[in-house]
């Protein structure tokens, strides 16, 4: 098979893993080497199409000896099969960031014979790109569970991130969709990998840098494939923050490529809104000071599509609202739908200077259409419908004409 035939293979195959996030890893060029990686993240180069292009984003291999029923690659699947070797995997990236279609590598894989055969050829790949190839670039590595920790210290020692995908969020629904994947050989590499990054964090203190996964770890939930609930989706990824401080946890909307009855029908849409709530409630929980028991509970399980998060936590809370805009402290000013952090900051720090009104609050780009119906300014109520009304849910609903809604309102004044 030509290269250029694997690569369109082994691409496609990869669409599937989002957890590909290429921020947070320094990495300065050396004499003689090839490129470099910035904090900030990867720079990205622009097509004449206007597509962004910055990772070569693919699988090793799409051969696999596992048969989970959610995936294209399942043993199986009557699908065309390829795999690289080391030398191919390197030319490739080097290649490709000469012409400066890429700035790194993000590389995953199906398992082929065996975790520990299939993370040996990934590794053999990277450390030829380090070490023959000198190649400064950033590198996120999937590793694959169930591969010995010699083998995942060795690669977390070569590369800037490092992602071991949960991909169902119970163990229920692994043992129905992935029975041959055992939930203990996802999270204890995930806890190692957890270990070994605070011991090279100590190691620099010390001046004696021996960097591994310096831009830490993720993981990705497939959200859709299974009948759990948002809540427990979110339990679980306050947990992985909590117990082995990751970096980010991705999600995916479930896509339907297998027919199987466990499994939605292939003529279900991919659950993209429901993504996107549980991404915006990921967003509460990491920087907003958010709970999941806060967000959903036992009786109300799953995220409102019409509503963001917040929003929705609010209307569920109307007895902690309105809130006072000068003297509500920064954790509550958080909750007001409408305001960010970075607004709520802004608001402590000119409140300081004197008291805030309304219009004050409309010079600094707070979003009103939503923080005036929780907030009060001076002791003023800017709202003009009533926190008990049923109008306030269809006023903040996605799904609300907005014309209409004003009519209504206008009634109350």
């Amino acid at each position: 098979m030509k290269l250029m035939d694997k690569l369109q293979i082994l691409a496609d195959s990869a669409k599937y893993d989002v957890s590909c996030s290429s921020s947070g890893s320094s990495r300065s060029n050396r004499p003689g080497g090839v490129g470099n990686a910035s904090l900030p993240g990867i720079c990205h180069s622009w097509a004449d199409d206007g597509r962004c292009i910055s990772l070569l984003k693919v699988l090793f291999t799409n051969v696999c000896i596992y048969d989970c029923k959610y995936c294209v690659n399942r043993s199986s699947n009557d699908v065309r099969r390829a795999s690289f070797t080391p030398d191919e995997l390197c030319e490739l990236t080097i290649q490709f960031y000469r012409r400066n279609y890429i700035e790194g590598l993000f590389l995953s894989s199906a398992v082929i014979r065996s975790p520990d055969y299939t993370m040996e050829l990934m590794i053999k790949a990277l450390r030829k790109l380090r070490h023959e190839y000198r190649f400064n670039g950033y590198i996120h590595i999937k590793s694959i569970p169930g591969a010995d920790m010699r083998l995942v210290h060795e690669a977390g020692s070569l590369a800037d991130r490092m992602s071991i995908n949960i991909e169902l969020p119970s163990v229920s629904g692994l043992k129905l969709l992935a029975p041959q994947k055992d939930p203990a050989s996802i999270l204890e590499p995930m806890g190692y990998v957890r270990e070994r990054i605070m011991e090279s964090r100590e190691l620099v203190l010390y001046k004696k840098p021996q960097p591994f996964v310096p831009a830490g770890q993720s993981t990705q939930l497939i959200v859709g494939a299974t009948r759990d609930s948002d809540l427990k989706i979110l339990t679980l990824t306050e947990h992985l923050y909590r117990r082995y401080q990751l970096k980010r946890v991705y999600y995916s909307a479930y896509v339907p490529v297998n027919d199987d009855r466990n499994l939605p029908s292939v003529n279900t849409s991919p659950p993209l809104l429901r993504e996107h709530r549980i991404y915006q409630a990921d967003w509460l929980l990491r920087f907003y000071g958010f709970k999941a028991g806060e967000l959903l509970d036992e009786g109300h399980p799953n995220l409102d599509t019409h509503l963001d998060p917040k929003c929705d936590w609010a209307l569920r809370h109307l007895d902690q609202f309105p809130v006072e805009i000068n003297k509500a402290p920064l954790e509550m000013l958080l909750r007001v739908p409408g305001i960010g952090y970075r607004m709520a900051a802004k608001i402590i720090r000119a409140r300081r200077v004197g008291p805030l009104g309304f219009e004050d609050l409309k010079r600094m780009r707070v979003v009103l259409k939503r923080a005036r119906y929780f907030i009060t300014c001076n002791g003023r109520y800017y709202g003009g419908i009533d926190l008990d009304s049923g109008l306030l849910y269809q006023l903040l609903s996605d799904k609300t004409d907005s014309k209409v809604m004003a009519g209504q309102i206008s009634m109350f004044g």
